[in-house]
């Protein structure tokens, strides 16, 4: 089976219309994703980023874009991320999030995940994730990091 980036880049030939439907898809692999209608902009090894679009949905009281929103849109990049990326031989799960939250997010978020490639190939079963968050003026307004916790599979 093709992994995630294979699937994006598949989907992605078709202007417009293949990003939104691989969005859509990823979402409703785990149906909190599509709270935040991410729209994917890049899944690639190593690197995933994904658009969470302001509107009243994810707003919060003061009519920026929730905290809790802007964790799951960074998930939803690390996940992307993750499966582009992990060994076959391996697996991942998510173990904690570090965050901080910098400036409001005002506009639509883009949010971005990023690993080295050394990551992925040592024995440490602990690999840390970097996410931001950053409006359409570069202000980042949330960052931290996704701890995973990367293992092989039984039987591997």
């Amino acid at each position: 089976m093709a992994n995630v980036a294979d699937l994006y880049k598949m989907s992605s030939a078709v202007p417009i219309v293949g990003e939104r439907l691989f969005s859509f898809a990823f979402a409703q692999k785990a149906p909190y994703f599509a709270s935040i209608h991410p729209r994917f902009t890049v899944v690639e090894a190593n690197h995933a980023e994904l658009v969470i679009p302001k509107r009243r949905a994810v707003q919060n009281h003061i009519g920026t874009v929730h905290a809790i929103a802007l964790c799951n849109g960074l998930e939803a990049a690390m996940g992307a991320l993750a499966e582009s990326t992990v060994p076959s031989n391996k697996r991942w799960i998510p173990k904690g999030m570090d965050i901080s939250y910098t400036a409001k997010a005002t506009t639509d978020i883009t949010c971005i995940a990023e690993t080295d490639p050394e990551q992925w190939t040592g024995d440490n079963p602990d690999l840390h994730v970097r996410v931001k968050g950053i409006r359409t003026d570069g202000t980042v307004v949330i960052e931290g990091v996704i701890k995973l916790w990367v293992t092989e599979k039984p039987g591997a």
